[in-house]
């Protein structure tokens, strides 16, 4: 298996205009372009061989290679279509990849744990476009109930600000709806700080990794598991 070679400015450029690739604001793009946070990430997932990784918008394929270079097998998620062609060919090396261009909201994670993993829980990891952080997060941990959605963590970087606030406790200016429901399935936990200068194009705000490791139970019983806020 070929080594990672993404994850830096000068081959995302290079990449970026082979293609001619064009950003859609509408998808929140921001390509991750610094090798030592793709480690931390991939360390913090606690990814080994004998693991099913279900990526999130894996963009061009930085994180998607260093996944693939420590997972048993790597799902990749990407919403846009124009990006297909360049993961086919950043990604033609890893034979333990599957591509596929949806929308993750529109993936049953439960069929794809049972057939891929054998029904046994899958981690997740993602750099999750800002405006719509809290409903795949949430998505990815409501099941229908008394059911439960295989996951076993979700490492994702995130706005900073997000971050925060799924791991700040109770009597908090931050605690609010979102802490509470996230730390109702899992605990956070927030891995490392990245700045904008770590993305192209660069983001207007601060990021952050951010594990969230499900519960084997909740810590209260409630009678139907789904939480609104």
């Amino acid at each position: 298996m070929t080594a990672p070679y993404l994850g830096n400015p000068k081959r995302t450029i290079e990449v970026l205009q082979k293609y001619e690739f064009v950003f859609q604001k509408k998808f929140g793009q921001n390509f991750l372009i610094d090798t030592h946070v793709l480690d931390k990430i991939v360390n913090a997932a606690e990814i080994t061989k004998e693991d099913f990784v279900l990526e999130i918008g894996p963009g061009i394929g930085p994180m998607t290679q260093y996944l693939a270079s420590a997972a048993r097998e790597v799902f990749a998620v990407e919403i846009d279509k124009a990006l297909i062609p360049i993961l086919e060919d950043t990604l033609q090396d890893y034979e333990n990849v599957t591509i596929l261009n949806e929308d993750i909201l529109k993936v049953d994670i439960r069929k794809l744990a049972e057939e891929r993993n054998g029904g046994k829980p899958i981690k997740v990891v993602a750099n999750l476009p800002y405006y719509i952080t809290t409903p795949i997060i949430m998505g990815m941990f409501e099941g229908e109930a008394p059911r439960i959605m295989p996951i076993d963590s979700i490492t994702v970087m995130v706005q900073k600000e997000v971050a925060d606030r799924m791991q700040v406790g109770p009597g908090t200016k931050d605690y609010g709806a979102l802490s509470l429901a996230v730390q109702y399935y899992a605990e956070p936990y927030i891995v490392a700080n990245v700045p904008p200068n770590c993305f192209m194009p660069r983001p207007k705000v601060g990021s952050a990794v951010i594990r969230l490791t499900r519960h084997e139970k909740p810590p209260v019983a409630v009678e139907d598991t789904k939480l609104m806020f």
